[in-house]
């Protein structure tokens, strides 16, 4: 068992939270893209109000620790560790929420080489307490842009766990998924699993895209983000996404276990 204050220091040493990888300008220009409605980093929201770049770095600065400097525009970007805390818990209730009601849930990802392993061992834990861990829409093909133009990639399931896969991908039971933002996926699921009459899911679990393209259609979503994503905080903000856990998303993915273990514990789903 986890506690509060080893996780705490797991965080720092980690790099999940405190100075992190993630850039200053990596996140200014983020925030620059988002004021401008740039659908690269909105990640299929449709904010409600008009959002200046100060606006945001005001917003990312409350949510996650962000300096609010507008001068500061180099070095690493810095979490404040108990805003990661205080997320985690928040997403720890909606866990519990979904569990003691069996409601169906969705798990997705667009970093499968880092994040898979956290949200397999939650999605484990649900399936476990009663819930549906839900996966329509296997084998589909979704249309997104990328680098080299317009390419099909197809949706897939690890472990509960949806993401897309390149083009002609084999080995449909590895983790070698692309990283994407795109809401694309999302929708894909969700139009796939309406057609078909199949349940709709009341949970999405995630982030980029799968939590943002959830959300804006209404369904709660939580999810992690890093100081580069502010659409799931705007997102938050605005009362479309219930959760955005603020950490960083790039870091080996062994780092995200405890996380796991630790919002188990809190959610009373640990076994």
């Amino acid at each position: 068992m986890l506690s509060t204050g080893a996780l705490r220091a797991h965080l720092l040493a980690a790099r999940l939270a405190g100075p992190v990888a993630t850039t200053r300008e990596a996140g200014l220009r983020s925030y620059r893209l988002f004021a401008a409605r740039d659908p690269r980093v909105l990640l299929g929201l449709d904010p409600e109000r008009a959002w200046s770049e100060g606006d945001v770095l005001r917003l990312m600065a409350d949510r996650c620790g962000v300096s609010d400097d507008p001068g500061e525009v180099s070095g690493p970007d810095v979490i404040d560790p108990e805003r990661t805390l205080a997320a985690l818990e928040a997403f720890a209730d909606r866990l519990a929420g979904a569990a003691a009601r069996r409601a169906p849930v969705l798990f997705g990802t667009g970093h499968p080489h880092r994040l898979l392993g956290f949200y397999a061992v939650l999605a484990d834990a649900l399936s476990a307490a009663g819930c549906a861990v839900l996966t329509p829409a296997r084998g589909r093909c979704v249309d997104m842009a990328g680098r080299f133009g317009v390419r099909a990639y197809t949706l897939d399931y690890v472990e509960g766990v949806a993401l897309v896969r390149e083009p002609g991908a084999r080995s449909p039971e590895s983790a070698t998924g692309v990283h994407t933002h795109s809401p694309l996926p999302v929708r894909a699921v969700l139009d796939e699993a309406a057609r078909a009459g199949e349940a709709l899911p009341e949970l999405v679990v995630g982030d980029h895209g799968w939590v943002c393209g959830a959300g804006q259609l209404g369904i709660e979503a939580i999810g992690l983000a890093d100081t580069d994503d502010p659409a799931l905080f705007v997102g938050e903000a605005e009362g479309r996404v219930s959760v955005a856990v603020p950490l960083d998303d790039g870091v080996p993915a062994e780092h995200y276990r405890p996380l796991a273990r630790y919002v188990l514990n809190r959610a009373c789903l640990s076994r």
